[in-house]
């Protein structure tokens, strides 16, 4: 998708009409009255406020940054069958409102130049009023401008392989000093659409998703095992420590009768 803009103040150019810079009432530092001189300022940012010596507010705007855009979404070429509708998208934004919009669609290729259609939208409550249509057999105007859509899009009817080419949609908003903005969209057109064999693709994904499996049944077989050998240690190590003390317990008893027995009279 191909963007273009010549409106002004697009990156750091002046409003028509008006010097490089705009100063608030408190004006530039005294002494220097050159654009970007006293306070720092480096051409082409955006709006800034600074603070004069004797506590003198003076409020510097930048170069005027205006918001009109254009886009065609996010596929830069369509691809469509032969003797087929299709639908060429194209939206608008700008955050300033407009007035007596004006927008346009070309189409262009190695061969030829065109203006296809041509409007105007008067205001966010009008629909697209169409002043110009090269084929109204062919080209309909779909969009709508109403509940913000801000939709200018066009359907092409019954699709010819000479209509392969580039189309353009351009704006221009007078509310924005005529600001211009474009987008641009490719479209193929085909004999039929070509089938994807996917059946590669399928074999891969089967194969790395076996062998996924399989990991995982390892590790869970893994965890297993090794719990179970963990638990017969434990078992061991219990019957050990019982016989350990049973063979203690044996042995005090034996001592304790010993003792008991009295030492021979002679």
């Amino acid at each position: 998708m191909r963007h273009s803009s010549n409106r002004p103040g697009f990156l750091g150019k002046p409003c028509e009409g008006e010097s490089p810079w705009r100063w608030g009432a408190a004006g530039p530092p005294s002494g220097d009255r050159s654009p970007g001189k006293g306070l720092g300022i480096v051409p082409g940012m955006g709006r800034a406020a600074s603070a004069r010596p004797g506590g003198r507010n003076g409020f510097l705007l930048f170069p005027c940054s205006l918001t009109l855009e254009v886009s065609v979404g996010k596929a830069t070429t369509i691809t469509a069958v032969n003797g087929t509708d299709v639908l060429l998208p194209c939206t608008f934004s700008t955050c300033m409102g407009f007035e007596n919009l004006h927008f346009w669609w070309t189409f262009n290729n190695s061969e030829e130049f065109k203006n296809l259609i041509d409007g105007i939208v008067k205001n966010e409550k009008s629909e697209p009023k169409i002043r110009s249509n090269i084929d109204p057999s062919r080209i309909e105007m779909v969009g709508s401008v109403k509940e913000k859509k801000n939709n200018i899009s066009i359907l092409i009817l019954n699709l010819e392989f000479s209509d392969k080419g580039k189309y353009t949609c351009r704006v221009k908003n007078p509310k924005e000093k005529n600001a211009e903005h474009e987008a641009t969209i490719s479209l193929i057109v085909v004999d039929k659409l070509v089938k994807v064999d996917n059946t590669v693709t399928i074999i891969i994904l089967s194969v790395v998703g076996g062998l996924i499996g399989l990991l995982i049944v390892i590790m869970l077989i893994k965890k297993f095992v090794t719990f179970i050998i963990k638990k017969t240690q434990e078992k061991k190590k219990e019957c050990l420590v019982n016989s350990s003390g049973n063979d203690n317990t044996e042995n005090g008893m034996a001592g304790s009768k010993a003792e008991q027995k009295g030492t021979p009279k002679l």
